[in-house]
C-alpha cells in the first residue's frame, strides 16, 4: 500500500513538475523572482525533449509501482485519468522534439514581455 501511494505521489509530482514548465511564466509574470525557479525547470525539460532523455521520475514511479506488486501503469483512478497526458501512447523522438519546441514556444512571449518591461524600467 505504502509503495503504491508512493507511486501515485511520484505521478501527482510528474504532472506538477509538468504544468509549471508550460504554465509557469505566467506565474513569472506576475512575480518575477519566481523566474529563478521557473527557468531552470524549463531548461531540464526542454533539454529532456530534444534530446530524447527520459525524465527520471518515470523510472522511478516504475521500480515503486513494481514493488506494490503492480505491472506498469494498471490500476486506480490517478492512472487512469493523467497517464494520457504524462506518457502519450506513440511518443516518439521527433513527437519530443517538437514538444520541447512547444514548450518553448508557450513560454517565450511571457519571458520576452517581461525583460522588454525590465528594460523600459532600467531607463
Amino acid at each position: 500500500m505504502a509503495y503504491r501511494l508512493a507511486a501515485d505521489g511520484v505521478l501527482i509530482l510528474h504532472l506538477a513538475f509538468i504544468a509549471w514548465v508550460v504554465f509557469g511564466a505566467l506565474a513569472v509574470l506576475r512575480c518575477p523572482r519566481l523566474a529563478a525557479l521557473h527557468v531552470p525547470a524549463l531548461a531540464w525539460a526542454v533539454a529532456l525533449e530534444l534530446n530524447g532523455w527520459r525524465c527520471p521520475l518515470t523510472p522511478l514511479e516504475n521500480l515503486l509501482r513494481s514493488r506494490a506488486g503492480q505491472a506498469g501503469f494498471e490500476g486506480g483512478f490517478i492512472e487512469h485519468y493523467l497517464l494520457g497526458m504524462i506518457y502519450p501512447a506513440g511518443l516518439t523522438p521527433t513527437i519530443q522534439l517538437w514538444l520541447g519546441l512547444g514548450v518553448l514556444l508557450i513560454n517565450l512571449p511571457a519571458y520576452m514581455w517581461l525583460i522588454r518591461r525590465r528594460r523600459r524600467q532600467c531607463r
